[in-house]
């Protein structure tokens, strides 16, 4: 249970890293520090190098900017070990000096300290290394991606009544590009970044707390939301195919990682 929990914290801190950090040398060394001393204090030191080589693996096989080298097979590898590590390794007996201080309850019970590290791991995980699973199953399928907002001409302002006319007709015949400004809000808003996260925490929380009504209304309620831009996508199917590989495979994760800590939770 506790190298599952290490590897996925590993893997979720470094892609956090990757994507929010300016100096990523400085976000990884925090990280590696950070999990080091869990496993220290946890008498799981060994497990954590473990899950700190498997996360180093994980962002040389899985690149933020371009297709992963491995295409999709390192997270299926990275499933299949951590629900190896949940199902035929367990729990440990002893947790060293942060499990002899540990005391965590929950509506479900108490949480010992593997379940709690198992369960922050699986949440980092579905952050922001779920992103890159989805991407990477869309990739691997060759599956139509939306194209980037067009820019907006913007016609600049004349200065004086001489130089409007001028300046009309140079914006006429200018490229797009060349009369809108590169800072412009209105461009390159990718809110998928934000909703994929929040809605695989969700399936998550939900699936735990067994409220299986609420989980089915919050996905039925996305198909709702989506079904106009999917309407309008004519014959090829394009609009829908991404739609649906995309939500789910983030569903997958999301009951997936959720599976995985009620199974932890109940050996």
């Amino acid at each position: 249970m506790i190298l599952a929990g290490f590897l996925l914290l590993a893997i979720g801190a470094a892609d956090l890293v990757r994507q929010f950090v300016p100096r990523r040398w400085l976000g990884y060394v925090v990280a590696a520090a950070v999990i080091v001393l869990l496993g220290i204090g946890g008498e799981a030191l060994l497990w954590a190098v473990l899950g700190l080589a498997g996360g180093a693996l994980w962002v040389w096989s899985m690149p933020d900017g371009r297709p992963s080298r491995a295409g999709f097979w390192p997270a299926v590898a990275v499933a299949a070990l951590s629900i190896g590590a949940v199902v035929w390794v367990g729990a440990r007996d002893e947790t060293g000096l942060i499990g002899e201080l540990w005391t965590l309850r929950s509506p479900f019970g108490e949480v010992s300290f593997d379940l709690a590290v198992l369960a922050l791991g699986a949440g980092v995980f579905l952050l922001e290394s779920s992103n890159l699973v989805v991407r990477a199953a869309l990739d691997g399928e060759h599956t139509w991606r939306p194209a980037d907002p067009a820019p907006i001409a913007v016609a600049p302002e004349p200065s004086s009544p001489e130089t409007a006319e001028p300046a009309a007709a140079g914006a006429a015949h200018a490229p797009v590009e060349a009369v809108l400004p590169a800072t412009d809000p209105r461009n390159g808003f990718k809110g998928g970044r934000l909703i994929g996260p929040l809605e695989r925490v969700l399936v998550m929380i939900l699936t735990l707390a067994a409220a299986y009504p609420v989980l089915a209304a919050m996905l039925a309620a996305k198909g709702i939301v989506r079904f106009p831009e999917i309407s309008r996508d004519g014959e090829t199917g394009a609009r829908a195919e991404y739609f649906l590989v995309g939500s789910l495979v983030s569903w997958v994760i999301g009951l997936g990682a959720a599976f995985l800590v009620w199974w932890a939770a109940h050996t």
